[in-house]
């Protein structure tokens, strides 16, 4: 069973949706159990970085998170999930981040020909012994909708980086820890592949 946290951040029931759609048993919960049971976690999210800090702290989530990446259940953020496992975000300079990983998420500086926020499709720069992207092709472009990117302090946990006016670390992972920028679930083929490639760790 995947758990998918629910902290009341949009784009759960995409994600819930991309999972069915695999043949997976997938369930949006708070529930402490159910999570610390679950095969396999995923942090789902669209919203600002303080606001989910908030609600995380507020249903007790934070601590569950933490127990579950350290005994090593595989999991997975996405966007705004990504952003959260990181230490801090200059969208909200005084909340704390998850702290799984090291490193910032920065602002994308005001730079001509490039809006922000970063919205659309982009190629990866892959990782080539990348597990998350295992069997997908150097190149493939995925779906982004952010104001705010990571700079991680590993460059070895960088799976995956994309080119919008700066260097973005798109994808990371570390051990059991996985976590993606932009959105697999609505990033067609390539992006079940990459769901389907965390299903089967």
């Amino acid at each position: 069973m995947i758990a998918i946290i629910d902290y009341d951040a949009g784009n759960l029931r995409s994600v819930e949706k991309a999972l069915l759609s695999l043949g997976e048993e997938a369930v949006i919960t708070r529930n402490q159990e159910e999570i610390f049971s679950a095969d396999k976690v995923v942090l789902p999210g669209v919203g600002a970085f303080g606001d989910a800090m908030e609600k995380l702290n507020q249903y007790g989530l934070t601590d569950v998170i933490r127990q579950v990446a350290a005994k090593g259940t595989p999991f997975l953020g996405i966007c705004l999930g990504l952003q959260l496992m990181f230490e801090s975000s200059e969208e909200s300079p005084s909340a704390e981040g998850l702290g799984l990983l090291k490193g910032r998420i920065l602002r994308f500086p005001d730079r001509p020909g490039f809006k922000v926020p970063h919205m659309g499709w982009n190629s990866l720069d892959i990782r080539p012994d990348s597990r998350l992207f295992s069997g997908i092709s150097p190149g493939e472009y995925v779906y982004f909708v952010h104001s705010y990117y990571l700079k991680a302090e590993n460059e070895e946990a960088v799976a995956a980086a994309a080119e919008y006016g700066v260097r973005i670390h798109a994808a990371v992972e570390w051990g059991n820890l996985y976590a993606c920028q932009f959105h697999p679930e609505k990033s067609g083929d390539t992006g079940l592949r990459i769901l389907k490639n965390f299903v089967d760790l």
